[in-house]
């Protein structure tokens, strides 16, 4: 099965949370990477992302996002409590999946962080697998 639900001009969405998330947003907005060593191709996507690590969750947002990977901006304080395995959750908003909204789980490996000044910092990860619930979040 493959993620074909994005479009490929980049579009924002905001959970409505404010504060950290919207700085998390805006650096996803803001950032390019160097060198693109991606196999498969990446849709810039700025939607908000959960980490689950035991009974916490940690909200992050995308930056890119394909059937393979993602890259998310968190917190630096909450980015320590990433290790090399994750559960995360990806939602996808109607103006992304131009259909109804979307709910993606996820299971995937950390494959490197990078630091930012602004006090985030980004993560690249490999989606080991992904179960996709539709019309499963209420859009606020």
């Amino acid at each position: 099965m493959t993620l074909q639900v994005w479009q490929t001009s980049h579009i924002s969405y905001s959970a409505g949370n404010g504060g950290v998330l919207n700085e998390m947003a805006q650096m996803t907005r803001n950032s390019e990477s160097a060198t693109d060593r991606r196999k498969a191709e990446r849709f810039k996507v700025s939607a908000p992302l959960t980490v689950t690590v035991g009974n916490r969750e940690i909200p992050a947002y995308t930056r890119d996002l394909s059937d393979r990977g993602v890259f998310f901006c968190l917190s630096a304080d909450d980015s320590r409590q990433i290790s090399h395995d994750i559960d995360f959750i990806v939602d996808l908003p109607p103006e992304i999946t131009l259909s109804t909204c979307c709910r993606i789980q996820c299971r995937g490996r950390v494959l490197r962080m990078e630091e930012s000044p602004t006090g985030l910092t980004g993560v690249a990860a490999q989606i080991l697998d992904y179960s996709i619930f539709r019309d499963a979040m209420p859009i606020a």
